[in-house]
């Protein structure tokens, strides 16, 4: 009797998309936003330390930093190839651990800002051709620590925030020349303004879809986000805390605000304790897309409706429900 030999073939099992952590949802309305079921995707790995994705409308592309590789990336249609190098640094190495750009935006007239921890400044590029032009890169006189994030208004006010970590020593640094950990506006004539100054870590910033909130992240044991409002000169009022992350903590959940992005409808999407946090304009936490890595940021992208997440050595994109402002 002859041996009857079956060959089946599954093109779908073998090009499986890999994926890891979950999303929890802890309020119904969570569901509205991300659906508890969506898979989180990997779709970019083996990076040292991933930050500051950006959506390029224009291109379809999305752009992040690898701080450490002092090189920014560029991903599409599943293949990443190096787009900048280097980022953030052009002096002579070695220089510290974190010498790149760090936070990415895409400015109001469609040009790259970038927050540069290497060269201490806020620069701007043109995504075709190149030569970047720096916007800010002192206040005072006095040189910033590592610019961190940044994002520009409607009305073209730019805000960042210039934490320690990008310096050979950090805080202890002696190329230090302000002691400020501070939130910055460069406003539309050019001039650098200090909006916060007694933020321990500020690190992500965001705005309301208004416009009229500033979010930033303060990445520190203390760690939660704040809400400023805006001025009509662009600078900020006196700000509360947002969010409390530190109870996250206590929990046993590691991490801390860094990277957060708005949607149309004003619910913040931000780095922190777990992977990325879902929180209402009120400042409830509606749920947690939790990743199982160090979560640094993310962006919104592809039909506006994808978030992307850099998570320690990976590229992330979860499919949501809601689309990003």
């Amino acid at each position: 009797m002859k041996k009857l030999i079956l060959f089946m073939f599954f093109p779908y099992a073998l090009l499986a998309q890999k994926t890891v952590g979950k999303i929890v949802s802890l309020k119904p309305e969570f569901e509205n936003l991300v659906n508890s079921s969506t898979p989180i995707e990997i779709v970019s790995e083996g990076h040292e330390w991933s930050e500051g994705p950006v959506w390029v409308k224009n291109g379809e592309f999305l752009l992040f930093s690898d701080v450490p590789k002092n090189t920014i990336y560029k991903w599409k249609n599943g293949e990443t190839s190096v787009f900048l190098n280097p980022s953030g640094y052009t002096g002579i190495l070695p220089y510290s651990k974190e010498p790149g750009s760090n936070g990415l935006a895409i400015s109001n007239d469609g040009s790259l800002l970038l927050a540069e921890h290497g060269d201490r400044r806020i620069s701007k590029m043109p995504l075709e051709k190149g030569g970047k032009v720096t916007l800010s890169d002192n206040y005072n006189k006095k040189r910033f620590n590592s610019p961190n994030d940044v994002v520009q208004a409607k009305n073209g006010n730019i805000y960042f925030t210039d934490p320690p970590y990008g310096l050979p020593k950090y805080d202890k640094d002696p190329s230090m020349e302000t002691s400020l950990f501070g939130v910055y506006m460069i406003d539309k004539s050019g001039k650098t303004h200090l909006v916060v100054p007694d933020l321990k870590r500020p690190n992500g910033v965001a705005l309301s879809p208004d416009n009229k909130i500033l979010y930033v992240a303060q990445s520190d044991k203390e760690a939660y986000i704040m809400s400023y409002p805006i001025l009509a000169n662009g600078k900020v009022a006196k700000g509360k805390i947002f969010f409390d992350a530190s109870p996250l903590n206590a929990q046993g959940l590691r991490g801390a605000p860094d990277g957060l992005k708005v949607d149309l409808n004003g619910n913040i999407f931000s780095s922190g304790p777990g992977g990325v946090l879902v929180l209402n304009p009120k400042g409830e936490l509606l749920g947690r897309i939790e990743t199982g890595q160090a979560t640094s940021n993310v962006a919104w992208g592809e039909d506006g409706s994808t978030l992307f997440i850099t998570a320690d050595m990976y590229i992330l994109k979860v499919k949501t429900k809601t689309k990003g402002f």
